[in-house]
């Protein structure tokens, strides 16, 4: 079926697609589930009406969402993906020879199913890696689970994590107990303490408030909190992300450095983000900066 697909980022913005087919429609349990094929970016999936991925772009957003933070970590081998259940955040997280576990908490099991079938270069195979663990429900629950069976236990690297790229839908949807600070406060029970957490915020010209909101709660839970932005087709905006860690800073890193940790890893053909790019991600213009909260600007 030939239909305009149109994105409603805020109530007074429109923009998207006026010549998309839509492929396949699911109610799951939780949410209403889209794949839609376009002219301009190809195959996208939406939940509950709001974009989520495409075949065309999606390497910028799982990019930028994996590597900075990965990178930054001197050795990650365990990283944890909440959502993501397109496999593209643990495609990237796979491109890091050290990691020796992934665990993909995605709600949702007709996100995987769909993706898995439709978008099959985002994915790239992932769930077939032995390193990743798909774990099909509630993100806070296994996160609890997890911080529960450390508990005493006696080989407590393996229920630690390195890397956290919460690859979730926005506060407004079923993911909204994932962005509080009880959630962050039981997420750390499960985190080294070099660990770094990587997050998208939302665009600054149609979320500013949210953003806002989310920075503040991250700054209360971590001592590093860092932004970041880079623009994304199918978000019609410049999006902004946000790395946190209580040790370590991304945007401390030189492009040199950057660059022998990637020929280290032995990281290449990235098809976004690169050392000389770095910088600039973590660099923020004035009008970006004055459509945030001054809460949001000491660290952008």
């Amino acid at each position: 079926m030939n239909a305009p697909l149109l994105f409603h980022p805020c109530p007074d913005a429109v923009y998207g697609f006026p010549h998309a087919r839509l492929v396949e429609r699911v109610e799951s349990r939780y949410q209403t589930i889209e794949i839609w094929d376009t002219p301009q970016l190809g195959t996208l999936f939406t939940l509950d009406g709001r974009p989520m991925t495409s075949a065309g772009d999606e390497f910028i957003y799982h990019e930028c969402m994996v590597h900075p933070a990965a990178l930054a970590h001197p050795a990650p081998r365990a990283a944890l993906v909440l959502g993501g259940g397109d496999g593209g955040a643990a495609r990237q997280l796979l491109r890091h020879p050290g990691i020796e576990r992934i665990v993909v908490a995605e709600l949702d099991a007709e996100v995987v199913r769909l993706t898995r079938t439709h978008l099959p270069d985002v994915h790239g195979g992932a769930f077939d890696d032995p390193r990743v663990e798909l774990v099909i429900g509630d993100a806070a629950d296994y996160v609890a689970s997890a911080a529960h069976a450390m508990h005493g236990a006696t080989n407590l690297p393996t229920a630690q994590f390195d890397l956290v790229v919460f690859d979730l839908t926005p506060p407004d949807s079923p993911a909204a107990g994932l962005y509080t600070p009880a959630f962050y406060a039981q997420l750390k029970r499960v985190l080294r303490a070099d660990a770094l957490l990587s997050l998208h915020l939302g665009s600054p010209y149609f979320h500013a408030p949210r953003i806002a909101a989310l920075l503040r709660d991250l700054r209360a839970a971590f001592a590093q909190v860092r932004t970041l932005s880079t623009f994304v087709p199918l978000y019609g905006s410049l999006w902004m992300m946000a790395i946190a860690s209580d040790t370590l800073d991304p945007a401390a890193l030189t492009t040199d450095a950057l660059a022998q940790r990637m020929a280290a890893r032995g990281i290449a053909s990235l098809r976004h983000y690169e050392p000389a790019l770095h910088a600039g991600l973590f660099s923020a213009a004035r009008s970006v900066r004055d459509k945030l909260s001054p809460l949001t600007k000491p660290s952008i």
